[in-house]
């Protein structure tokens, strides 16, 4: 093992040694193009091509093409240098688009803004900057024309036959004859009419146009006091796509919407913006998924949100209280197949938490030091639950409040290509189960609260076939919010599988006073503290909370349960605790 070890650590030292190599090229004063090699350093060092052809005092830098089917909004770029006009022509050109889609950034080829050390080095000159703490070397050999494959840095004197950061060379002339390549256009052939903008406007645009971008609401606000919506007969017939329908009071907004299939290499997120329209407290959000109600499976979450929180399967604990929808009906004998076929509680996409009236109450308060955002922002990876978020889709976001303001959101779907190429995703490469939730987004509609874990622990049934992996995907926040509640608490989270102990977390988060500016008015104490600050069970005004991922040991085959034990504490007078928990089984085949 050493052995191997050495001789691939030996092996990769000689390539690089062999890539480092400097020295001038045999380079004829009519030459006109030039190609290069473009070193890409990962587990291995990875080449591609860029090449330069130069006419008239005129040259123009293109790389490789990339061949095949592109992901949508991918750019095919040119760079044209003129060195009469001392200037640079970015071209950028969208895949699928006409000529009306290209942009152009034109800036001067010369640059007094970086200031190089020069040096003569075998024959060659060396010049030298150091960027964000990176050191470059561009090394020029004498030629008629200046010519520079990396135009942004700055003109210089010559031809640049190497190119080094960090003392890794990252680009080298490799051939100077003339030949013919196809990856090589005419000047401005397939970029006319290019429309101009600046750098940094071309760079977001090139980002923008490659996101995928789902609008799921816009500014809806969530408060209480506003009509419910109901759909009559057949809710998948009668339920338009891209409506936003209000329940719960008005607390809760839904929508029906259509999420593209993408290849497994795009990664996707959510990202929400929310702010106060009048409540001034902090309070629990959820966005989440309605599994089963893209195809008609009764009962679903739908049914409850629709028509009443009891016309979906409930329990009752041993406290007497009755717990509505939480977990999968374990009544059911189809319960042995996948928990699709039966009732399942919503998929929690994400837990997020609003700060203390952020946006509306920003002029209440003013503290030295401090500048009160104008709303929170939330971004989390939801890439793992790709199969609930494709095709039709139910989404929900809720925050529970009594307030006739309430708050605003706007929440986005967004997904970001990690290869040019647009390619299939693999078919059952794995699937979402989801097993319980007591995050109780119809609070305003009757749904109780997840306090069941002073008296039981909650349980349910999974179904494993063959050998395949399974992770868990937990999400926990304990609430009860005065001193000694279980929100200000640490309290172990117990997960049993088959009723051995497995897995113990404890929520909690102590860096809450990072996100002080998002609470305008949040309580000061005496202390210098406010509310705010305080550490809190897996949350904190103004956040998302992170889910937790466990990897399952090995079962085998058949079903099997998983339960979750909390020390929930006692109430105190007339308030309670209780925990807000969601898991989902990600199994991958």
């Amino acid at each position: 093992m050493k052995k191997s070890l050495l001789f691939l650590t030996v092996l990769s030292l000689l390539a690089q040694a062999v890539v480092a190599q400097v020295k001038p090229v045999n380079i004829a004063k009519n030459d006109n193009h030039f190609l290069y090699e473009v070193y890409d350093y990962g587990e291995k060092i990875d080449t591609s091509q860029m090449w330069i052809a130069l006419y008239n005092n005129e040259y123009q830098i293109a790389s490789q093409e990339v061949e095949g089917n592109l992901v949508p909004g991918y750019a095919r770029e040119v760079t044209i240098v003129n060195l009469d006009r001392d200037s640079t022509y970015q071209l950028a050109k969208f895949t699928g688009t006409g000529d009306a889609d290209c942009y152009e950034v034109a800036s001067p080829f010369s640059r007094s803004d970086i200031a190089y050390d020069t040096a003569r080095v075998d024959g060659l000159t060396r010049y030298t900057c150091h960027i964000n703490s990176n050191k470059l070397e561009f090394f020029v050999q004498d030629f008629p024309s200046d010519i520079n494959p990396l135009p942004y840095y700055g003109r210089f004197k010559g031809i640049v036959v190497c190119f080094k950061r960090n003392d890794q060379t990252y680009l080298q002339l490799a051939q100077t004859e003339f030949w013919k390549q196809s990856g090589i256009v005419p000047f401005r052939d397939g970029y006319r009419n290019c429309q101009r903008v600046t750098g940094r406007e071309l760079s977001n645009l090139k980002k923008q146009k490659l996101v995928i971008t789902t609008r799921i609401f816009d500014d809806v606000q969530l408060s209480w006091g506003q009509k419910n919506d109901h759909i009559e007969g057949d809710y998948r017939a009668n339920t338009p796509f891209d409506s936003v329908l209000h329940f719960a009071g008005g607390t809760l907004a839904l929508k029906r919407v259509r999420l593209p299939q993408l290849p497994s290499h795009y990664q996707t997120f959510i990202e929400l913006h929310q702010r106060s329209n009048g409540d001034a407290y902090d309070r629990t959000g959820s966005v989440f998924v309605i599994p089963g109600a893209d195809n008609d499976l009764k009962p679903n979450f739908f049914d409850a949100i629709n028509y009443s929180i009891d016309s979906i399967p409930y329990f009752i604990g041993k406290d007497g209280q009755k717990y509505q929808g939480v977990r999968p009906d374990l009544s059911s004998l189809r319960q042995y197949f996948i928990s699709s076929f039966i009732y399942s509680p919503p998929v929690e996409l994400m837990r997020f938490f609003t700060p203390f009236g952020v946006g509306h109450f920003n002029d209440r308060v003013q503290i030295d030091g401090l500048e009160w955002a104008d709303e929170t922002y939330y971004k989390q990876e939801v890439t793992d639950l790709w199969s609930v978020l494709q095709g039709e889709v139910w989404i929900g976001v809720w925050i529970g409040n009594y307030d006739g303001g309430g708050h605003k959101v706007t929440l986005d779907i967004k997904s970001y290509p990690g290869s040019e190429m647009w390619e299939e995703r693999p078919k059952y490469d794995g699937y979402v189960t989801s097993l319980f939730n007591t995050c109780n987004v119809l609070e305003m509609a009757g749904q109780n609260y997840g306090k069941l874990f002073a008296t039981d622990s909650l349980e349910t049934t999974f179904h494993v076939v063959g050998d395949e992996k399974i992770r868990l995907r937990y999400i926990s926040t304990g609430h009860g919010g005065w001193d000694g509640g279980d929100e200000f608490t640490p309290k172990p989270n117990t997960i049993l599988i088959d009723g051995e102990p497995v897995f113990t977390y404890t929520p909690w988060r102590q860096d809450c006073g990072c996100y002080r500016r998002f609470n305008p008015v949040s309580g000061n104490f005496w202390n210098g503290l406010s509310s705010s600050d305080y550490s809190r069970s897996g949350w904190c005004p103004g956040t998302a909370t992170q889910p937790v991922y466990f990897d399952l040991p090995p079962l085998e085959e058949g079903n099997h349960t998983i339960t979750i034990a909390i020390p929930q504490g006692e109430p105190l007078g007339g308030s309670f605790s209780h925990w807000a928990v969601s898991a989902a089984l990600l199994y991958e085949n």
